[in-house]
């Protein structure tokens, strides 16, 4: 497996997948410009157990909320992505159908798709009461235990130089001493999904709930029966601490009815229609306004110009009401009025 991620045809390939939509940046660019002495310096480093990673490159990001970012240099993210590519295909297989955050082929809009279909079995199409439970881990990415994840790591890899390269990995940052995984990382996607897998597993095996969907660490359960709701939170909550050492957000654990409106990844989901959130919705006109300004003052190219678009309306493609069907149109309007 190692030699597999140390490969030069495997190192080629991540920075391939890396540099998608990034070619333009400087720094990226200069990468490319010695591309075949970088990757065989890197193949090198990795065989000879002589890498080392860079240090973090730290900002802030509100989208929408304040975010910390770290950022690894782009020699450290092509291993990242090398990595990657091997071990996803060993974890993917055993997490649940129901778990949507970085997974091909799954993603919000498949989530939120899920959720509204299981909210109509559930309610018999809204005609009787149902019920979900909606939770939110406390500060997830900086409290993940990086001794808990790589016991469970150790579970299907036990590979003594991909074990070594994990290490290195976690050993390159620390919120507090032993815990936490930077955001930037395109490896702490994945081991977030293996470490909350144990919660996935323990909702579907122990607690029996059959309508249970998790986005990183947002995660629903819809049943028609609130007292197993009430139970299962305290379970969860107990389940989380003592396995995982880890705390619901106090503040973001509620249980309400589905014909209140169910809030998740962006769309509010009411009886018989899909709302974009209205902070998403004014987020996302925003941008659009913003690339528009920008293509009309020539500073993104037409090609760019048109994916963003592309990518803001198919948010709104998914959101099914009248009024969303509206606004979708009116901006479609503004499109259509932008410099030729």
């Amino acid at each position: 497996m190692f030699h597999e991620v140390s490969s030069v045809a495997n190192l080629l390939s991540a920075w391939n997948e890396f540099k998608r939509g990034k070619r333009k940046k400087k720094d990226i660019a200069y990468f490319e410009l010695y591309l075949e002495e970088n990757i065989f310096s890197l193949h090198n480093e990795l065989v000879n157990k002589t890498y080392r990673h860079d240090p973090y490159e730290d900002f802030y990001i509100c989208d929408p909320k304040r975010r910390h970012i770290h950022k690894a240099s782009i020699r450290d993210r092509v291993m990242h992505q090398a990595l990657f590519r091997v071990l996803y295909k060993v974890f993917d297989k055993h997490f649940i159908y129901d778990s949507y955050s970085s997974r091909n082929d799954k993603g919000t809009h498949a989530g939120v798709n899920r959720l509204n279909n299981a909210i109509r079995k559930v309610s018999k199409n809204w005609k009787q009461t149902a019920w979900v439970l909606k939770c939110d881990v406390r500060k997830f990415f900086d409290s993940i235990d990086h001794k808990i994840l790589r016991e469970l790591i150790i579970q299907k890899v036990d590979e003594k130089e991909i074990l070594w390269l994990i290490d290195i990995i976690f050993d390159s940052f620390e919120k507090e001493k032993g815990k936490g995984l930077p955001l930037g990382n395109v490896t702490s996607q994945l081991f977030a999904n293996i470490y909350l897998n144990e919660l996935d597993q323990f909702a579907k095996h122990a607690l029996k709930a059959k309508h249970y969907f998790r986005y990183c660490d947002d995660f629903i359960i819809v049943h028609q029966d609130r007292n197993f709701l009430d139970n299962a939170k305290k379970k969860i909550a107990d389940f989380l601490e003592y396995k995982l050492h880890l705390k619901l957000h106090p503040d973001k654990v509620e249980i309400r009815k589905v014909s209140q409106g169910i809030d998740f990844l962006g769309y509010v989901i009411l009886p018989h229609s899909i709302v974009l959130r209205t902070k998403t919705k004014r987020r996302i006109g925003r941008k659009i306004r913003e690339e528009v300004t920008s293509y009309n003052n020539k500073k993104i190219s037409k090609n760019y110009f048109s994916a963003m678009i592309t990518s803001y309306l198919g948010v709104f493609s998914h959101a099914k009401s009248k009024k969303e069907t509206n606004y979708l149109n009116k901006i479609v309007d503004l499109i259509q009025n932008i410099k030729d």
